[in-house]
């Protein structure tokens, strides 16, 4: 990880970007509802991706029944995010960080010289606390295992 990473105890920075529809989506109007599971990834379509975020999708029932939201985040572009979502039924948001500024505000890590976002998820409370933080880069679906198991602690406390 990046030696500036957002970490547990931590409270996520404020930011607005564009979701899959081109609409803008501020963090502050998410939170207060309940837990989020942010997710930066690095690429719609690749193998990797696409599996994590059809693993989102499978348990995000799960997710919803727990009162968190999901919220997935990469480089590419609101029309590219809508394509994918579309193509795979995904039922949450996807934000497009092109200019890349959220990212190094969390401190995320990058790949390929800062081309892709590194692999990373973030369960935050609703407070905007992090609460737990995974980072794996081929081990997608643990992405999904990982933020489950916070959320279903975070109900416990």
């Amino acid at each position: 990880m990046a030696k500036n990473s957002l970490k547990e105890g931590d409270r996520i920075p404020d930011f607005s970007l564009p979701n899959q529809d081109g609409e803008m989506v501020a963090i502050k109007d998410r939170l207060g509802k309940g837990p989020l599971v942010i997710y930066f990834y690095p690429k719609d379509e690749t193998r990797i991706c696409t599996a994590e975020a059809c693993s989102f999708r499978d348990q995000y029932e799960v997710f919803q029944e727990a009162g968190a939201d999901v919220i997935g985040i990469s480089f590419d572009s609101p029309d590219k995010h809508k394509r994918f979502a579309e193509k795979h039924r995904l039922p949450f948001t996807l934000l497009s960080d092109q200019k890349k500024e959220v990212l190094k505000a969390f401190g995320a890590p990058t790949l390929f010289f800062g081309l892709v976002a590194g692999r990373i998820t973030y369960v935050v409370d609703a407070e905007g606390i992090i609460r737990h933080v995974y980072h794996a880069n081929r081990q997608a679906s643990q992405h999904v295992d990982e933020a489950i198991n916070s959320i279903k602690s975070l109900q416990q406390t």
